[in-house]
């Protein structure tokens, strides 16, 4: 039977496009009805595969947008500059619209409801994609979330509306870090560094469990400074991009 469900997940089935949210100015919100979808862990992924009409094929993984709630999925795709396949998921795919999907993949980024502890999420750019997953998912838990979210101006934060009904949760607490420019009244700009760690981040004492994601100097700097802090490498799982 195991072996069954692993060929069924990695064999392409068709999706539909059931609606389209536009997120940012650069990117977009999927959501895919997927008759057989087998459901799927927070934080798990999927590769989707676009085909040219003169046969050539490329494709992409996604980190899954949303919690799996039997019903549909979502991806939320931030547009590559002369990407392959962003830029027709960003601006061209409409509802309505067949896509190639395979899935879900990978067990070691993921969060279970069955976890001890509290979760930290740490997340770059579009590297929060997984991590609402992971918000959504414990939704109604009493699992402590925190995340730190960094992204380059106000305009760049995705899932605005999404994050401030999850931050009225009393289990989640969400602080944004801007490095290009800052909303009014907010003066710091600049990285995640020791000391912001240290103010809003679960600390080597408190056991959490942290995630985090985003391009490959983010993850490496970010889980650099959660190491020298204490905080025990084996519970710092890390998912990178770029």
């Amino acid at each position: 039977m195991e072996r069954t469900a692993i060929r069924r997940r990695l064999m392409w089935q068709v999706a539909t496009v059931a609606d389209v949210r536009r997120e940012t100015g650069t990117a977009r919100t999927i959501v895919l009805d997927v008759p057989e979808w087998p459901g799927h862990l927070a934080g798990q992924h999927l590769d989707v595969r676009l085909t040219a009409p003169d046969g050539y094929r490329a494709s992409r993984s996604y980190s899954i947008a949303s919690a799996w709630s039997g019903g549909t999925i979502e991806l939320t795709v931030e547009q590559v500059p002369d990407g392959e396949v962003s830029p027709y998921l960003v601006d061209v795919l409409k509802v309505g619209d067949p896509l190639e999907i395979r899935g879900p993949v990978g067990g070691w980024f993921v969060w279970k409801p069955e976890q001890d502890g509290p979760v930290q999420l740490i997340g770059g750019g579009s590297g929060v994609v997984p991590l609402r997953a992971m918000l959504r998912a414990a939704a109604g838990t009493s699992t402590p979330m925190r995340l730190l979210y960094s992204v380059r101006r106000p305009e760049s934060v995705i899932y605005v509306r999404d994050l401030k009904e999850l931050a009225a949760a009393d289990q989640v607490d969400v602080h944004l870090v801007y490095t290009r420019e800052a909303p009014d009244g907010e003066s710091r700009v600049g990285r995640i560094d020791a000391e912001l760690l240290a103010q809003y981040a679960f600390g080597p004492e408190d056991g959490a469990t942290t995630y985090v994601c985003g391009p490959t100097p983010f993850v490496e700097a970010v889980a650099d400074l959660l190491v020298a802090a204490g905080h025990d490498p084996a519970r710092v799982r890390t998912e990178r991009f770029g």
